[in-house]
């Protein structure tokens, strides 16, 4: 059982680099699709640190702003990074400018940004 709680564990610190190339591994190797991979890295990502207004900003929004030249792979990408349906992750795309995850840790945004960035997206963060 605890290997099961520490396996549980590193999932959950996955970074979104990594989670994207776990759902790789598991897709090209063993043929598993999994849609909800970034659900867990979403749970772990976004706590807060329940003090007084940290003077440096802690939590950030990633903001979709043009879904570009391949929409259909921006589609795909945020449908994989949200846990969301097909047609949700179609409709923030269409919607640009739209928050694709809000109030995550500035390291996993980084890593949405440039996944979305290198799927042709123009990406900010607030």
């Amino acid at each position: 059982m605890a290997d099961l709680k520490d396996f549980a564990e590193q999932l959950v610190n996955l970074t979104v680099k990594e989670v994207n190339e776990l759902a790789n591994i598991l897709k090209e190797e063993y043929g598993i699709e999994p849609a909800a991979a970034a659900v867990a890295v979403a749970a772990g990502g976004g706590a807060a640190d329940g003090g007084e207004a940290a003077e440096e900003k802690s939590e950030f929004d990633v903001i979709l702003k043009a879904a570009g030249a391949s929409k259909l792979a921006v589609v795909k990408l945020v449908k994989e990074l949200t846990g969301l349906g097909l047609k949700d992750a179609k409709d923030i795309v269409d919607s640009a400018p739209k928050a694709v995850k809000e109030g995550v840790s500035k390291d996993e945004a980084e890593g949405i940004k440039k996944s979305l960035e290198e799927a042709g997206a123009e990406v900010e963060l607030k």
